[in-house]
């Protein structure tokens, strides 16, 4: 069985090295040339634990093909998978261009090379609004009867459900795979697609309507998003009363209804799906006149929250957070993480931008460290900052700092001996937004040390 992926970004490279492994055979389309040479090569544009090996694997056993042209790529082909990106309107639904540019090519692919038998079946990957499939439906079936040409196909949605670091893993053992289609016949052969990954779990395929998938996808992601919101105000709160969120959380998960996943308290959620996707469903929501005053909630508590490291180490120099007078001209201040979140090397709506934006704003010299995601975070920061050092090494990276903030949850960071940073600093301070060192500790050894939702220990000096 052959199909066929377009776009060979983070969803769609991911989908064609998983289905390529397990044997099928992958036509992999993107219109970036130099992308596709880099591919090619058995090199990954992206990071993703496991994803090269899997790239290299999958091209020596000539499963896997790229290729710029979607022809190429759709010939002989029974299910193609749309995964170009649907970054975010200015209206705060998702820009749907590339996903009907794509439509657009497969519907002229159609009309030159008409289906009779065997049905083309376009999957959307990309996450996608509400009554998406029906709109691609139109316009691939618009262009057919326009240039008065019969051909089979049929329009589903199958979102993904990916966890950046975890990526390979979701895919191969995925706890469901969504897809909304129409008719039987449609629903056999993706579950065949599926069988590989399914065999240990058949309860995990859920069949339904396009409209119902659709809306799983943003659900789905919209729900941990607004779990992330609360226990961060539950931590805040934590702060205030002198409750400990380490001794909540793990009594509040302990409810089997509630579970322990997405308890950890941190500086807000970013990435490229969370933030876009709750701003997406509102929008929907608006469009039909259905007020989703929760996850207008779960916004602005991420908002507030994405400040609270600044609040922190504002009150900790004693300055105001907007004045315009550099406060923190001659402080020297290191940050530990750039990547939204740990294992992956985006920095798309990373607390790390806006931070570092803060600090040099404030008049500091900001010193950061990040294991991979260095790179991104140059080209996302606006501008060629001198205030910015980049250090290869976390320990260097503290050299005669005067507060080290820990952004990201590198495990590696727990790791590091802080003894030695210790003897690099100028003063003994830490902020720790991922809780990743225990506070009496720290406290035992001297540091000033706060985190989130638990006692601040005072520096000894």
């Amino acid at each position: 069985m052959k199909i066929a992926v377009v776009g060979t970004g983070y969803v769609g490279l991911v989908t064609a090295v998983c289905f390529a492994h397990v044997g099928l055979e992958v036509a992999a389309v993107d219109k970036d040339a130099s992308k596709i040479e880099t591919l090619r090569l058995g090199k990954s544009p992206i990071y993703e634990p496991g994803l090269e090996d899997l790239l290299v694997s999958s091209l020596q056993g000539g499963r896997l093909s790229f290729h710029t042209q979607i022809g190429e790529a759709l010939e002989g082909t029974c299910v193609v998978f749309i995964c170009v990106g649907t970054p975010q309107a200015q209206d705060g639904q998702a820009n749907m261009k590339y996903v009907f540019q794509v439509a657009s090519e497969i519907s002229e692919y159609l009309a030159q090379n008409p289906r009779t038998i065997n049905s083309l079946i376009v999957a959307t990957k990309s996450t996608v609004p509400v009554g998406t499939a029906s709109k691609i439906h139109k316009i691939i079936e618009e262009h057919l009867i326009s240039k008065d040409v019969s051909s089979s196909f049929e329009v589903v949605s199958n979102p993904e459900f990916l966890k950046e670091g975890d990526a390979i893993s979701d895919f191969m053992n995925p706890d469901r795979v969504v897809v909304g289609c129409l008719s039987e016949e449609t629903q056999n052969i993706m579950h065949t697609l599926y069988a590989p990954f399914l065999k240990n779990n058949d309860g995990a395929w859920f069949s339904m309507k396009p409209e119902s998938s659709e809306l799983t996808k943003y659900a789905s992601n919209a729900m941990l998003a607004t779990r992330i919101s609360f226990m961060n105000e539950i931590a805040n709160l934590s702060e205030k009363v002198g409750a400990d969120i380490d001794d909540v959380k793990r009594a509040v998960g302990a409810d089997k209804r509630i579970g322990k996943s997405f308890l950890n308290p941190g500086p807000g959620f970013g990435g490229s799906c969370f933030p876009k996707d709750v701003s997406a469903l509102l929008t929907l929501g608006d469009q039909v006149g259905e007020d989703l005053k929760v996850l207008r909630a779960t916004l602005q508590a991420n908002q507030y929250q994405k400040k609270i490291l600044l609040k922190k180490i504002a009150k900790l120099f004693s300055i105001d957070p907007l004045d315009a007078s550099k406060p923190l001209l001659g402080r020297r201040i290191t940050l530990w993480g750039l990547a939204f979140k740990a294992n992956t090397d985006d920095v798309r709506e990373s607390v790390a931008l806006d931070l570092v934006g803060d600090l040099i704003r404030l008049g500091a010299k900001v010193a950061v460290h990040d294991y991979i995601a260095m790179e991104n975070f140059k080209r996302a920061l606006p501008g060629d900052n001198l205030s910015i050092i980049y250090e290869a090494d976390p320990i260097q990276a503290t050299k005669d700092s005067d507060l080290l903030v820990i952004v990201t949850e590198w495990a590696n960071y727990q790791k590091i001996n802080l003894e030695k940073v210790a003897r690099l600093m100028k003063y003994k301070q830490i902020i720790d937004a991922r809780n990743l060192f225990s506070p009496y500790e720290l406290a035992k050894a001297g540091w000033m040390y706060e985190s989130i939702g638990r006692p601040k220990t005072e520096m000894n000096l």
